[in-house]
């Protein structure tokens, strides 16, 4: 397989498909071949995106489309059925997080990947975000100290369900909540930072009568480091970031990386990542003293280069192992929630 021209196939063409997956594919080389969605608006969107693109209506037309990649970015329910579908058929394949609603349905993907010698990966992209990639220099840099503890957020204040969100209504076994959106993100970052870490403590609950809404994971890592990880769709008050404490200070990092805005503006990165950078700001606060600690710029365009590299090497940006550690804190969060 040359490393140029390589076409990929998108199942799907949303949000995820259409600002988190296309845009990155086609910064990193890749060629959008064609995209499986039967919605008139996102066909559209997609010929003006792409031109050369073209439209399928069933993922078997997807995997006959002689493409070298398989992009999965549809809703939860069918990431199994068309991962496996295109796995079977020897294309290697991305899926959107989660791999799997569960451990058993993510581990049934990473089967067939192994029977069929066909890699498969996931897409943890916020390994590649701002404060992701600073936190990781600032252990580095020793500059906090012994790291203790970790507080990681994703949290907004949306008091009411959004009518179309397959996600704020459809039930976990199904695919939908917050659990299975946000917090693989968070016990990602956080495995990749720290190491393996065993689950302590969970709260899965539904606040707005729809998906689970309001989670928080405690988890204690191997390495000493305690991690707080809060996904919330209702608090007033969103929590920084990042706060990462050691025995010489906390580093704070206030804001969401801003790759997310970019893309849904329609921007897009170069081979190079971002044009005038993507940055979120860092503090490093001791008691009432405070300085700025230089962050480093986001770039998810490196996932993307990352399997292209793997398509001739076999190794893939996201291991098996993390996968399948992330997959068995979810499901286990749901089993020990405290009611």
């Amino acid at each position: 397989m040359g490393s140029e021209n390589l076409r990929v196939g998108i199942a799907g063409y949303g949000l995820a498909g259409r600002y988190f997956h296309a845009p990155i594919l086609a910064a990193a080389g890749f060629e959008i071949d064609s995209v499986l969605t039967k919605n008139p608006n996102r066909i559209s969107e997609l010929h003006s995106d792409f031109p050369s693109a073209r439209a399928v209506s069933s993922i078997d037309e997807l995997i006959k489309s002689k493409i070298d990649l398989l992009v999965i970015a549809t809703s939860n329910d069918v990431h199994a059925e068309q991962a496996i579908a295109g796995l079977k058929a020897k294309i290697p394949v991305v899926v959107d997080k989660p791999m799997g609603r569960d451990l058993k349905e993510t581990e049934s993907i990473l089967k067939v990947a192994e029977t069929n010698q066909t890699p498969v990966t996931v897409y943890f992209n916020r390994l590649w975000d701002s404060d992701s990639l600073t936190i990781k220099k600032a252990i580095s840099d020793n500059v906090i100290g012994k790291v203790f503890r970790l507080e990681s957020r994703f949290e907004r204040f949306r008091p009411d369900l959004s009518v179309n969100s397959w996600r704020e209504h459809w039930s976990s076994e199904k695919g939908g909540g917050n659990l299975l959106d946000l917090q693989p993100h968070l016990v990602s970052t956080a495995l990749d930072w720290f190491g393996p870490a065993e689950l302590v403590c969970a709260s899965v609950r539904s606040i707005r009568g729809g998906s689970d809404d309001d989670i928080v994971l405690t988890l204690k890592h191997e390495s000493g480091v305690d991690s707080y990880l809060s996904a919330s769709a209702i608090i007033g008050a969103p929590g920084p970031k990042i706060r990462l404490s050691g025995d010489r200070g906390s580093l704070v990092i206030n804001d969401l990386d801003p790759q997310e805005p970019l893309l849904r503006a329609g921007q897009k990165p170069t081979a190079d990542g971002w044009p005038k950078g993507a940055k979120s700001e860092a503090r490093i606060f001791t008691g009432e003293d405070s300085k700025s600690y230089p962050s480093e710029n986001g770039n998810y365009v490196k996932f993307y280069q990352a399997v292209k590299a793997g398509l001739q090497t076999g190794v893939m940006p996201i291991s098996s192992e993390m996968i399948l550690q992330v997959a068995k804190i979810i499901d286990q969060a749901r089993k020990i929630s405290i009611r």
